[in-house]
């Protein structure tokens, strides 16, 4: 009696033998179905064909990088004003618990501070036009007029504002920094002698000195060169340009 051999399908349900050429009865994975929560089939992600070629990691759609939107408007930064705002806040807390204590002891039977009594005797007795009067209603006028307008303005007028490429940042650039730059080229130029540069913040002035060619050449080329300056700053608001040349006094 002989034994089957290795790999021979004996069972009654046997099915046939693969071929030489490994194609007929052989056995293929078939792709796996899963369905969702609402009943809508979806393939299984481990299982695919074994015929198409595979994916690469870069060409899904979760992983392509998309481009950087064009950034908002470029304000002005503010300034937290820590020095004024500490200050007001030191003197109305000293002020008001000042008048806290003391009205705190006239109720529980104790007089009034002599202060508190001598002010209220004399603004009882003084008239609404005394100069006094007048004269502590103008400082107290003055005073709030001074402090809303450190709290509607943005201040911080040596930081200047440059143009926004992406939405999430800011940036700025010193006044001081931005003039000298623009110094630099302009005694780059041939002919300039000495140039002071202005920077504000709608105007550039330029006042150079010049002690050869001839000043509307000079003059030119400070305007290109400055304008070209001014542009590479890369300004939320580039300022305008104000050239003065003059010719050097100076006896060589």
């Amino acid at each position: 009696m002989t034994e089957p051999a290795h790999g021979e399908n004996t069972g009654p349900h046997a099915g046939p033998a693969a071929g030489a050429d490994g194609v007929h009865g052989s056995t293929r994975r078939l792709p796996a179905v899963a369905h969702d929560d609402a009943g809508a089939p979806s393939a299984d992600p481990a299982a695919g064909s074994s015929d198409g070629p595979e994916a690469a990691p870069g060409d899904t759609a979760g992983d392509t990088e998309q481009p950087a939107r064009p950034g908002g408007r470029a304000g002005r930064f503010w300034s937290t004003r820590r020095i004024p705002a500490a200050l007001l806040a030191l003197v109305g807390l000293g002020a008001c618990g000042l008048l806290l204590y003391d009205i705190a002891a006239v109720r529980a039977g104790h007089r009034a501070m002599s202060w508190r009594r001598s002010v209220a005797d004399d603004l009882a007795e003084r008239r609404l036009d005394d100069v006094w009067m007048l004269a502590g209603a103008s400082l107290a006028v003055l005073i709030g007029l001074w402090l809303l307008l450190l709290a509607l303005t943005p201040g911080l007028r040596d930081l200047l504002p440059m143009r926004r490429q992406h939405r999430d940042v800011r940036a700025g650039l010193d006044r001081d920094a931005a003039a000298l730059a623009l110094r630099d080229r302009a005694v780059e130029v041939p002919g300039v002698q000495s140039v002071r540069v202005r920077l504000k913040r709608r105007k550039v002035a330029v006042r150079a000195v010049s002690h050869f060619r001839e000043l509307d050449d000079v003059r030119s080329d400070l305007d290109a060169s400055v304008g070209t300056g001014i542009e590479e700053l890369g300004l939320a608001k580039p300022p305008g340009l104000s050239v003065h040349v003059r010719r050097s006094t100076a006896k060589g």
